[in-house]
């Protein structure tokens, strides 16, 4: 697609590959035209964002930062709002699964935009940090929130008042990450995952993101009236239908996404 994020796909999986470290403009704007492309695309049923070299996203890049904050530090960082947001909702509003193959350093925005999808590997030794408060910013790339949900907010309030690295089996350890597998094999275990996922229930693996990102924060009452509107329409699916009848003919069910 362009020299800063490239696109491959198979099998129903569409694999994006960040060929640049660090965020600058260009990255931003060319992987979120990227994730529109593969949400509109319905033929994709499984995503796979991963980093190319030995970083995955180190965050945004500074040098063409300080360019911009030499030039107007008011206006400086309008690229949160303007960029930043759009590409998280974006990523975080695909209907299909999302697998990160975190194959080194995961920064920063970076962290937000690896904690945007649903399944995390994470290659051993890998090097996780906050960043922000080490450059006197406060959080964005809905990071906040995100640590908030997978690990709570008293080791939230830590990891981002004190930006120390942290190991990707601490991360394991912590819920941030899903697998900690040896670097030559992230790509190979997270393309597993989303090749298993891309054979799967599609719409009820969506009815599962849309349940999810609202259950830790909406009343009860509100939890179960989704599931219940959700559960109506997936027993409409023909992929319903199909595994009620592959349990009852004893034989593997296939998913057709629909």
């Amino acid at each position: 697609m362009s020299d800063t994020v490239t696109r491959d796909d198979a099998g129903g999986v569409a694999t994006l590959t960040l060929q640049r470290p660090a965020l600058s403009s260009a990255l931003r704007r060319d992987l979120l035209d990227a994730v529109r492309a593969v949400g509109a695309d319905e033929s994709v049923r499984a995503v796979l964002l991963t980093g190319s070299g030995r970083a995955f996203c180190v965050g945004q890049d500074l040098a063409e930062h300080i360019e911009s904050l030499r030039g107007n530090a008011a206006t400086s960082l309008s690229v949160v709002e303007e960029e930043y947001n759009p590409l998280i909702l974006a990523l975080a509003g695909l209907r299909v699964p999302v697998v990160v193959g975190i194959n080194g350093a995961c920064a920063g925005a970076g962290l937000g935009i690896a904690l945007a999808g649903d399944l995390r590997v994470a290659a051993a030794g890998a090097k996780f940090t906050t960043a922000f408060t080490g450059i006197g910013l406060s959080s964005d790339s809905a990071l906040a929130a995100r640590l908030v949900h997978c690990v709570g907010a008293s080791r939230a309030t830590e990891l981002l008042l004190l930006p120390e690295p942290f190991s990707a089996e601490t991360a394991a350890q912590w819920g941030l990450v899903h697998r900690v597998v040896a670097p030559e094999q992230v790509l190979p275990e997270a393309h597993a995952l989303a090749s298993r996922l891309a054979t799967g229930p599609t719409a009820a693996y969506r009815a599962v993101k849309t349940v999810l990102a609202t259950a830790a924060t909406d009343p009860l009452e509100e939890t179960l009236a989704l599931e219940g509107r959700l559960q109506t329409e997936l027993g409409q699916t023909a992929d319903h239908h199909e595994a009620v009848e592959a349990f009852l003919a004893k034989r593997p069910p296939v998913f057709s996404g629909r």
